[in-house]
């Protein structure tokens, strides 16, 4: 069995405690209150219960650490201490559609100089598969006890590719159609499941060989990056550079792939 370190036991405890009432939620979607934040874009009592049980129980573990969450927002602490990054529920429109597709995502970053944040562990958890891939910066990535790693593909031809698609008031669909029309004649296969963080969970694991999707929030990524990092993956904006999180960019695969998809989302936004 493989050890981990303190930190991240308390996420997974945390993450587990907010399951079992995310899984009678979905097994009872249509009884759920639901409300509109924006067009396309909705809150469940779910993931309101759930980002409370998951605020108390870390905040109970690390009480001087500060928030950033989905539904609660900006949480202040200790500025000279890490902060938890927390989606209580990755994938609200599956959830809400009866589609067993979604996670809890939680990250834990460090403050850097300028203002800027590192992410040092890294957990999402699937409540309906009790699938928990986790990482730690230079510890590797893993599900459970399993070491992950990116895939070994090195032909668009061989691989299969993860998006998100721009939908009501969310995204850019000109820019995604370009590239997606750069990207679909080149590769075995394009996929779009609807939960961020499992897409870049899932590129770890080597399930999927590349991924794609810009416009997405902190909270959605910020475990799911570490997670393809120390799976051994590349993870750019769509430039080739490392600014995703300010630009809302996100182009991930393995060091092969990852250059000739990288090629082919260059030349399409030129």
């Amino acid at each position: 069995m493989v050890s981990h370190s303190g930190l991240i036991t308390v996420m997974e405890r945390a993450a587990r405690k907010a399951a079992p009432r995310l899984r009678r939620d979905f097994n009872e979607v249509q009884h759920l209150q639901v409300s509109r934040k924006g067009p396309a874009d909705f809150v469940s009592m779910a993931d309101k219960r759930a980002e409370q049980t998951l605020f108390e129980e870390l905040s109970a573990a690390r009480p001087d650490w500060a928030f950033v969450m989905e539904e609660r927002g900006e949480v202040e602490g200790n500025p000279d201490k890490p902060r938890f990054v927390v989606d209580p529920l990755d994938g609200t429109s599956n959830f809400l559609h009866g589609i067993p597709h979604f996670a809890i995502s939680i990250a834990a970053e460090e403050p850097k100089p300028g203002g800027k944040w590192e992410t040092i562990a890294a957990l999402v958890y699937q409540p309906l598969t009790d699938e928990s891939f986790w990482a730690e910066k230079g510890r590797g990535a893993w599900l459970t006890d399993q070491r992950l790693r990116v895939s070994a593909r090195g032909e668009l031809s061989e691989a299969l590719i993860a998006t998100g698609i721009p939908f009501l008031g969310h995204g850019d669909f000109a820019q995604w159609s370009r590239i997606f029309g750069a990207v679909a004649p080149s590769v075995a296969g394009i996929r779009r499941f609807g939960s961020a963080a499992l897409d870049l969970a899932w590129v770890a694991a080597g399930r999927y060989d590349g991924f794609w999707e810009s416009g997405l929030a902190r909270w959605d990524v910020a475990a799911g990056l570490l997670l393809v990092k120390e799976a051994g993956g590349y993870v750019t904006d769509y430039r080739g550079g490392d600014r995703m999180i300010e630009r809302g960019e996100y182009l991930a695969a393995n060091d092969g792939l990852h250059t000739k998809l990288h090629k082919l989302v260059a030349g399409a936004l030129r």
